[in-house]
């Protein structure tokens, strides 16, 4: 089976290492997704563990789709009865991106009507019920080739399940988990976001540091799918529980709003991981550590919709001037949208990353990370 995992631009190659992490074969990255081939059993194994990725699409096939009659033969020539039974609902999403059948919506038609007359074929019925469980269908038309899809995730994977609501400038999930990573953060040494809000970064985190499988206390479309057996879920639980650590972890979020601390506190309860965090009332510009080393990752304020922008340049200024305090040994992380951030912040950046919070560009800056323990720096 080949599986293609979309992600924010910028994360491909951390969702290409976990990939690779889980054993899949040939894995290969483009602009936004990675692609792998697997079994039905990673159908569980990917829902359960990938931190960076956005969902789990299964390919069903791809072809040549110049105009719509290529586009309707193409999609009738999939075998869909073979994971959609005769009463399973499927509706159609896309996208088409430098291809001559631009209108999504004509393109969302035609799948539909080619899926639904290879079904009603199959199962000998001129109306489909569509009254059971959903399996999403999901196109991509890229320089006139349609790759065609069925979404095993259902809702997106950076719903974890433990951020009931956030406080008014969510960062995902899947990001706040992809700069940890890069962060290089694996649970030895101390953790800061100095910025946490609702606790997003720490409690991935500590996820991380626990190597606890981000999916364990949520569900998942094609967990309702007769095509993919019960067992491969429990197997792939019972898999991603044996693979955690249980120790002690020094991981700490702060924020200057107090109701910011108390929900950062709550959702680190609904994540399990409130034994192994702490979260406090503290002002970033007075942040203080006593570890030669550590890493700190953080989302500020951008300017977009918390603050102004002479505010949020004020505050780097000074977080800047707070940061030169740190031993240089610690590794310090900052995704920022502000195009003149590192003159704001005082010093140039040791390195960038292009990333995307939603569809906001951004850069990961990095600074400090002198080498350590027998690490090269960042």
């Amino acid at each position: 089976m080949i599986f293609t995992v979309p992600c924010l631009l910028g994360l491909e190659s951390l969702v290409a290492n976990e990939l690779r992490q889980l054993d899949c074969k040939n894995v290969q990255s483009e602009n936004g997704r990675v692609s792998c081939t697997g079994t039905i059993a990673d159908v569980a194994r990917l829902n359960l563990n990938l931190r960076c990725g956005a969902r789990v699409l299964l390919k069903v096939g791809a072809f040549p789709a110049p105009d719509f009659e290529a586009l309707f033969q193409g999609v009738l020539s999939l075998p869909w009865e073979h994971i959609i039974p005769k009463n399973g609902e499927f509706p159609v999403k896309g996208w088409s991106l430098n291809s001559i059948l631009h209108s999504v919506p004509a393109c969302q038609s035609i799948v539909k009507k080619a899926a639904a007359t290879r079904l009603g074929r199959v199962y000998g019925c001129q109306t489909l019920p569509e009254t059971g469980e959903r399996y999403q269908i999901r196109f991509a038309i890229i320089h006139d080739v349609a790759s065609l899809y069925l979404d095993t995730t259902g809702e997106g994977l950076y719903k974890r399940g433990y951020r009931a609501r956030n406080m008014g400038a969510p960062l995902r999930e899947t990001l706040a988990a992809a700069l940890v990573m890069l962060s290089r953060f694996r649970g030895k040494d101390p953790f800061c976001d100095p910025f946490c809000g609702s606790g997003t970064i720490p409690i991935e985190a500590a996820l991380i540091a626990k190597n606890r499988a981000p999916g364990l206390d949520r569900t998942f479309a094609a967990q309702k799918w007769k095509s993919v057996d019960a067992r491969h879920w429990m197997e792939a639980a019972e898999e991603a529980m044996d693979k955690e650590y249980h120790g002690q972890y020094d991981i700490l979020g702060s924020d200057i709003d107090p109701a910011a601390v108390e929900l950062a506190r709550h959702n680190a309860e609904l994540a399990g991981v409130d034994d192994c965090t702490r979260f406090e009332v503290a002002d970033a510009l007075a942040l203080r550590r006593d570890s030669e080393y550590g890493q700190i990752a953080t989302n500020p304020p951008y300017g977009e919709r918390l603050m102004d922008r002479p505010e949020v340049e004020k505050l780097y200024r000074a977080f800047g001037k707070t940061l030169k305090d740190l031993p240089e040994r610690w590794r310090v992380v900052i995704l920022s949208s502000h195009e003149d951030f590192e003159r704001c912040f005082g010093r140039p950046a040791v390195k960038r990353r292009k990333l995307y919070n939603g569809m906001i560009p951004c850069n990961a800056f990095f600074y400090g990370g002198k080498k350590h323990d027998g690490e090269t720096p960042q």
